[in-house]
């Protein structure tokens, strides 16, 4: 097979017009496997192919552009790097946007490779890709957007990645993209500064850089901007990941301005901004912490949990699987979390969401939206493993039956959902004492048949109706 390629792009050198042979190549090497190709290009030099980027003929470069791809896909990055950066270089430059592309997307795979090891790195640091790249982000918003998300894959690898993209200047010509006049950019910004923050080294740079800072006070001035709309959305986002990664306390209490803003989101009648308020609390409200930097702001907290309730009930079909879910990570405590103020807490946030709570949620589940249903299911499984959760089950005339009754919710996520809801129930130490020894029994045959168990009885009944 080598030998074929080999005397293919023999005769594609010795011609004047070389399209039929480059189509002969073409369909050999996509008859060729990747990984049988790897094998049979190596040693190999692409000069005459890289050459014929050059013609005027459109059909001609777009053919050599398929070949080089199908070829580079098969080889390693660090050959890539070392036997065709200055091809690579030129790809960058060139006038026609297919070559272009294919330069880009070869050169961020290559370099998101080599990034991810300690000698592709050295091999990294030796190369003057990024910064050819840098040259040329002004063809386009595409190629822009594409070296920012490179640039920021790398510098999230470890300290020293980040420090060689630092270097090339490319992270704070993206940072000063945040405040930039071009709002669709500053959206993008944002959330390729938000992935950056995901790894530690990356908050600590962006911090010395007074990023934190700058995103807050952009929060602060979203008022006065008619597009703001558009970014607030992503700088709230920011900070919530921010708090879950190291702080909810110290990220509310120094950067007030986002917790202010979540609470007025959640009460804004732009679903967008709904939507992601509730996506916020639901994160803080998973962390104990969270928990409670959201009590000890009182009534505000409650007017907010009292919104969600209420769009839990009528709202929106994607606000209302939205709020379940806030309302379920805000209930939820891990056994070991469970001292006695933190049990009074969320026993206190139940009860805020209704006057008769267990059966605005069981409501919400029976009703014919699955998304709906598990969302009210995972509700009582927050509130399964807690003392104060077993007692309202158990007090509450038919809760148990429905618990057990495998008819209800029929599509496997259901069933899963259910099953989970048992499994908090048996997995509790003070559920035998609470539910009584006869529910406790068949929580426990439930867990112990599975979630998709159908009993002799209910299987000849189907049959029957069929």
């Amino acid at each position: 097979m080598a030998a074929s390629i080999d005397s293919l792009l023999e005769e594609i050198a010795g011609v004047e017009d070389p399209v039929e042979e480059l189509q002969s190549l073409k369909t050999a090497l996509l008859a060729i496997p990747v990984s049988v190709l790897k094998d049979s290009i190596r040693g190999q030099r692409l000069d005459v192919i890289f050459s014929l980027l050059n013609s005027s003929d459109r059909t001609q470069v777009e053919l050599c552009v398929d070949i080089l791809e199908r070829i580079l896909m098969a080889m390693s990055p660090v050959h890539v790097v070392q036997n065709y950066r200055a091809e690579l270089q030129g790809g960058l430059t060139h006038p026609n946007d297919t070559v272009k592309i294919l330069a880009l997307a070869q050169a961020i795979q290559s370099l998101s490779k080599l990034s991810h090891s300690k000698p592709g790195l050295d091999k990294l640091f030796q190369t003057d890709l990024l910064q050819v790249m840098k040259d040329v982000m002004a063809t386009s918003d595409i190629i822009r957007y594409r070296i920012y998300e490179l640039v920021v894959e790398i510098s999230s690898v470890s300290p020293i990645s980040l420090g060689y993209c630092a270097n090339s200047g490319l992270i704070s010509q993206l940072l000063s993209e945040l405040t930039g006049d071009d709002v669709l950019v500053r959206v993008t910004a944002v959330e390729m500064v938000t992935t950056l923050a995901h790894s530690q080294h990356g908050r600590q740079y962006l911090a010395q850089q007074g990023i934190m800072d700058k995103i807050s006070n952009m929060i602060r001035g979203a008022e006065t901007d008619p597009f703001s709309s558009l970014y607030l959305p992503g700088l709230v986002k920011f900070f919530g990941n921010l708090a879950i990664m190291d702080s909810p306390q110290q990220v509310c209490e120094t950067y007030p301005a986002f917790q202010n803003k979540v609470f007025e989101m959640a009460l804004d009648p732009d679903p967008v901004m709904i939507g992601v308020a509730l996506d916020t609390l639901g994160l803080l409200g998973s962390n104990v912490e969270g928990k409670q930097v959201l009590q000890k702001t009182g009534e505000k907290f409650k007017a907010v949990l009292s919104k969600m309730s209420q769009l839990a009930s009528s709202g929106p079909t994607e606000l209302r699987v939205r709020s379940l879910d806030a309302i379920s990570q805000l209930l939820s405590l891990q056994p070991e979390q469970q001292t006695e103020d933190l049990l009074a807490l969320t026993e206190s946030w139940f009860h805020l969401l209704s006057s008769q709570p267990m059966d605005m949620i069981r409501n919400i589940s029976t009703q014919p939206f699955p998304e709906l249903h598990c969302g009210a299911l995972r509700i009582f499984t927050a509130i399964a493993t807690q003392p104060w959760g077993q007692k309202l089950m158990i007090n509450t005339p038919g809760f148990m039956e429905f618990v057990l009754d495998r008819s209800t919710g029929q599509t496997k996520e259901a069933k899963d959902a259910k099953f989970e809801l048992i499994g908090a129930l048996a997995g509790s130490s003070t559920a035998a004492e609470i539910l009584g020894s006869q529910h406790y029994i068949r929580v426990k045959s439930y867990l112990r048949e599975g979630p998709y168990y159908v009993s002799a009885v209910a299987a000849v009944s189907t049959e029957g109706a069929d």
